[in-house]
């Protein structure tokens, strides 16, 4: 009986230590950069704490997502006619599969600090996502490779490209499309790839031509942010940034809950994060603003329940009621992070903030970092940012600055790091590194 026990209570630990280790999607297993990874070490180079170096061949921004063994991510040729996505051993960095999924004619990329393999896949036991956007979405076995459905017939104009990525949620796949000519949400059944159901947003950009259509598109219309669900008053709400708008929908339909118009603030490509009862999120690229939103009760959750941001605040308590807000050392790109009562930014100049979540108040900011493209992560009270020059920062995430290590690898880094085990995995523009000690 005692060994039964004990082979039950074995077996549970194993299989909590596997699923800790796993890094399932954009920002890691909660979608908010946090980490229960430990040891991971503060300074690196090319020939310190490299476990393995592996280079990937032509140009993409996704992060490598991990479940058990396997590393997944994608990549593309530098004019997006030729898709990949590739599998490597995560304990030898030796590369099992790389296929070419989709060929493509797609338009020039206006922003060259993008690439047609922006997104980050998703990947659950068995299953793996993968999406580049309007070229094209597919689910694959993780044992075989095989490609189990594709859809190629989601389109909007990506202007300056994809940069959205795919989450699941229960047996859905929720995907942005926010375009210069079309901005929707849509749900897949995850098992057929089907539409579950599609959802246009509702905000657009205002100014308007005599013809009653908008004058601009492009920048004005297009966002790059992935979403997040957030259990809020008990029930999962889909926490949604477009270009001119924050919404709250409902993940299992796509119904409208809310919104928060950013006039005159356009575009977003940072995830968005829950915590204290509160959203918090940026919105604008050049002068954007950081918001800190209470969403309205449970009982006033519909369609056209808006808050416009220009304003301080809404005296109807069934609206979303804006908190707080910055308008210095906002992250344009770069996600923030919760730890604790703070909240750890790092801004596209490489500014690196701490706030008091609930109240906004900024308690240091310093420049740790020069352009910075990719997302933070944090684990043991430790915050991890990568620069375009291939430099890393740890700092402290305290309430008082503490830098802990300075490192530099060969490359540009533009993809969010991952973490697993004692293990940091950093992508450069050449290569995809394990970093430990």
């Amino acid at each position: 009986m005692k060994l039964a026990s004990l082979l039950t209570a074995f077996v549970c630990t194993a299989t909590f230590a596997v699923a800790a280790d796993n890094w399932p999607q954009f920002r890691g297993p909660t979608g908010d950069g946090q980490s229960t990874a430990k040891g991971l070490p503060v300074t690196w180079s090319e020939t310190e704490n490299v476990k393995w170096k592996t280079p990937i061949h032509d140009k993409g921004w996704s992060s490598p997502v991990i479940w058990g063994d396997q590393i997944w991510l994608t990549t593309a040729t530098t004019n997006g006619s030729e898709l990949f996505v590739l599998t490597l051993d995560k304990n030898t960095g030796k590369v099992i599969r790389d296929v070419k999924l989709f060929t493509a004619e797609q338009p020039a990329l206006w922003m060259k600090f993008n690439s047609y393999a922006s997104p980050t896949p998703v990947i659950e036991e068995g299953r793996v996502y993968v999406s580049f956007g309007e070229a094209g979405t597919a689910c694959l076995d993780t044992k075989s490779g095989k490609v189990l459905w594709e859809r190629r017939d989601l389109h909007c104009n990506h202007y300056r490209g994809a940069g959205s990525s795919p989450i699941l949620h229960g047996n859905l796949l929720i995907l942005h499309f926010d375009g210069a000519d079309e901005q929707f949400l849509v749900a897949l059944d995850k098992q057929t790839g089907k539409d579950a159901w599609k959802v246009k947003r509702s905000t657009d950009y205002r100014d308007l031509g005599p013809d009653g259509k908008p004058k601009a598109e492009g920048d004005m219309r297009k966002a790059y942010g992935t979403p997040q669900i957030a259990t809020i008053e008990g029930k999962p709400v889909l926490l949604s940034n477009g270009a001119k708008a924050h919404y709250g929908y409902d993940p299992l339909t796509g119904k409208e809950l809310w919104q928060v118009e950013n006039q005159p603030f356009h575009s977003t490509g940072a995830r968005p994060i829950f915590g204290n009862g509160l959203i918090y999120y940026s919105c604008g690229f050049s002068k954007g603003q950081f918001y800190a939103i209470k969403p309205p009760p449970a009982s006033a959750w519909k369609a056209g329940n808006l808050l416009d941001a220009s304003k301080d605040a809404d005296a109807d308590p069934s609206k979303p009621q804006l908190v707080w807000r910055l308008i210095k050392g906002v992250p344009e790109t770069p996600s923030p992070i919760l730890h604790d009562d703070l909240l750890m930014l790092v801004d596209n100049g490489g500014f690196a903030s701490a706030v008091e979540a609930k109240t906004g108040k900024v308690l240091w900011s310093e420049r740790v970092l020069k352009a910075v493209y990719a997302s933070p992560i944090c684990a043991e009270g430790r915050v991890f940012a990568f620069d375009r020059e291939g430099k890393g920062a740890v700092f402290a995430a305290g309430r008082e600055f503490k830098l802990l290590g300075e490192s530099k690898l060969d490359g540009s880094v533009e993809a969010a790091p991952i973490a697993s085990g004692k293990a940091l995995y950093v992508r450069t523009s050449k290569a995809l590194y394990r970093i430990e000690k």
